[in-house]
């Protein structure tokens, strides 16, 4: 028989049946709402980390003074054991309940309130008895409560042990019946068997999806496979291979590569995107498409599907995991034109629609076609996109990155990941999304584990504070895991141009250190910034030819990378995206913020210099009170960067960051009591 408790809440009456009404109303006797997180009323499963304890809050309360309990019910999609967690009470009638999923999956989750009576009673007739007040008629109250709680529980131990304490206290005298009634042993009974008044669950079952830790904290090399061997010759998934030891260096666990498929040759782009292209130009790997194959063929020049797999196997033992970039994008030689012209995008005068975004476009790349023309999807390609998902899970790929995923249409998105998700609950899927905010978000509420961001152009302390403040402490926290790269093949920051190493290690060590996920594309560890005069592109960008990198040429900053990197596996607060906090560095160019992680004794402060071009010497405030000592207090230090230990005293500082000798400075502090390494 199913526990009471865990019914869901009757739908609502026919209007104008009064009766039927009342008894639905007088049902639902607690209020229980706000409850953080509820995505969209409840429409989008939240996101959290298996293993990771997940906490709900929400406003619970109900009429008058009555005692209130709250409790947080989960279970894992598809099972039958539903588990109840105590809910506690935080103030102003807000409750908070935690629980934390075993393994990467979907689970469900709501919320329950009721009357205690009994423990109402409890504190009532305490007072009266401090107060000297006679309480015969509350011991009388009291037994009535457990009796009542028998007549209503079910046959089992519980009704056993009301029983038992209905006997008790029947009988004796109103001292030796109130002690019994009043113990901890009779609280625990009543607060686990007794009667629920007023129960009352909230009206929706809600979702959260437990990724894999590598959806929340993961740290990307981006690079072009076709570039990965010396000199000017066309990579090999070999040549990739004999890298992995220096991406496993550098600190990386995911390497991600560009298109690795069959590139078309109608239209071809040539050396810096021109549309003259030589009879060498290798063309861009987003034109997707050849005689040899399209989305799950390998470009025949980098090797075969059983190079790739030796690939997986050999990265995997470098601790890498490999992640593809998946563009639904189509060269005009792509097979599936011949075989399903019905999967593209036709102009009135019988060509094929290539792709643009005006005034941009790209001549070489053509575009699918997702609904028909009433209106139904075009449910053949939608299954043949997600099989080629799933065709390259099967190979060992956990993590793809999606181009310009705002370009197709939301419901499509939400079927795919889906799709593919439940045979692959650990599949990770980065969007690659610079678009509107609300369309950023939408795409991560439909399940995309991780998403660029506005990052890339946030640069002062204000544009910083402001959107990392936003990621990390509104609904959105949720739900959209930021992926902080610091560069892209089609993105050359400005403030990257012409700075040289200050510029390239102030962003590394912001996007590492702000971040759960960050990531960087090849060439940026030395310092390779060449713009096309007046825009964010690279000349010479890889997209449109082979590139032949000497990646310990002079002024390289593969030390800072390392760095960074051990200090995200070394220190637990580095998990954690929402644990950010910003404190006050007295000058604008000079950004201070802590990552704090109470459970795990974790405690790091970072300062980091906003000005490639000039150094600051400036004043800070050690936040003693994050650790609840006065200003004059002392607290120990190390220096994450040196690794050397001293002793801060007071809560005033100063300090002095350059940019070429040090613009970042990284502290772990340890309050009284806390562990040293």
């Amino acid at each position: 028989m199913q526990d009471e408790r865990l019914r869901p809440a009757e739908t609502g009456p026919a209007v104008g049946d009064s009766a039927r009404e009342m008894q639905v109303l007088a049902a639902s006797r607690i209020c229980i709402e706000g409850i953080d997180p509820e995505i969209d009323g409840g429409r989008f499963a939240a996101k959290c980390v298996a293993g990771r304890p997940f906490t709900v809050r929400a406003d619970i309360f109900g009429e008058g003074h009555d005692t209130i309990r709250a409790a947080l019910i989960w279970w894992r999609q598809g099972s039958s054991q539903i588990h109840e967690v105590p809910m506690e009470f935080l103030v102003n009638d807000r409750w908070e309940g935690r629980f934390t999923p075993p393994e990467n999956a979907l689970y469900r989750y709501t919320l329950i309130g009721w009357k205690d009576d009994f423990l109402g009673w409890r504190k009532d007739t305490a007072k009266k008895v401090a107060a000297g007040l006679n309480v015969d008629v509350e011991t009388e109250m009291g037994h009535r409560l457990i009796a009542n709680s028998r007549d209503h529980a079910p046959e089992g131990e519980g009704r056993a042990a009301l029983e038992s304490l209905v006997h008790a206290t029947n009988h004796g005298s109103t001292e030796d019946r109130l002690g019994i009634l009043m113990n901890e042993d009779t609280l625990a009974v009543m607060t686990r068997e007794g009667r629920r008044y007023g129960l009352t669950r909230y009206e929706r079952d809600l979702a959260v999806f437990a990724d894999r830790e590598a959806a929340a904290f993961s740290a990307w090399y981006e690079m072009f496979p076709r570039s990965a061997a010396p000199g000017l010759r066309h990579g090999t998934f070999r040549d990739v291979i004999d890298r992995l030891p220096y991406v496993q260096d550098l600190g990386f666990d995911v390497l991600y590569f560009t298109p690795i498929h069959p590139i078309g040759r109608t239209n071809r782009k040539g050396r810096n995107n021109t549309l003259t292209p030589g009879p060498d130009d290798v063309g861009s790997p987003y034109a997707i498409g050849s005689e040899e194959g399209g989305h799950t063929a390998i470009h025949p020049e980098l090797g075969t599907i059983e190079d790739f797999d030796a690939l997986v196997r050999e990265a995997r033992g470098h601790g890498l995991e490999i992640a593809l970039d998946i563009a639904l994008n189509a060269s005009p030689d792509h097979p599936w034109i011949k075989e399903h012209p019905d999967w593209f995008e036709w102009r009135p005068d019988g060509s094929i629609a290539y792709a643009e975004n005006p005034p941009k476009k790209y001549e070489d790349i053509v575009n699918f076609r997702y609904y028909l023309e009433d209106g139904s999807p075009n449910a053949p390609f939608w299954e043949a996109i997600r099989d080629m998902f799933l065709y390259w899970a099967d190979h060992g790929v956990g993590m793809f990155r999606v181009d310009n995923p705002h370009t197709k249409p939301f419901p499509f998105w939400e079927w795919v990941l889906d799709e593919v998700r439940a045979k692959h609950p650990g599949a990770v899927f980065l969007s690659e999304a610079f678009t509107r905010p609300k369309m950023m978000k939408r795409l991560a509420k439909l399940g995309y584990n991780q998403s660029y961001s506005y990052f890339t152009w946030r640069n002062t302390k204000t544009e910083l504070t402001e959107y990392l403040t936003e990621l990390t402490t509104e609904e959105c926290r949720h739900y959209m895991r930021p992926n902080f790269f610091v560069n892209t093949p089609d993105i050359n920051p400005f403030f990257l141009q012409g700075s040289g190493r200050a510029s390239h290690r102030i962003r590394l060590a912001l996007a590492a250190t702000l971040a759960g996920n960050y990531g960087v594309y090849n060439g940026f560890e030395i310092c390779d910034g060449r713009p096309i005069p007046g825009k964010e592109e690279y000349l010479d960008s890889e997209k449109y030819e082979i590139r032949d990198w000497d990646f310990d040429r002079e002024g390289h900053i593969k030390d800072d990378i390392r760095l960074m990197n051990r200090i995200r596996r070394k220190h637990a607060a580095m998990r954690d995206f929402t644990n950010l906090e910003f404190f006050d560095a007295r000058d604008d160019a000079v950004l201070c913020y802590g990552r704090f992680d109470k459970a795990a004794d974790s405690y790091l402060l970072f300062h980091v210099l906003l000005d490639p071009h000039a150094g600051r010497e400036f004043g800070f405030d050690l936040p003693l009170w994050r650790f609840g000592l006065p200003d004059e207090a002392s607290i120990e230090v190390q220096d994450a960067v040196q690794g050397n230990h001293f002793t801060w005293h007071g809560k005033e500082h100063r300090l002095t960051l350059d940019p070429e000798t040090r613009p970042y400075a990284i502290w772990r502090l340890i309050p009284p009591g806390g562990a040293r390494d």
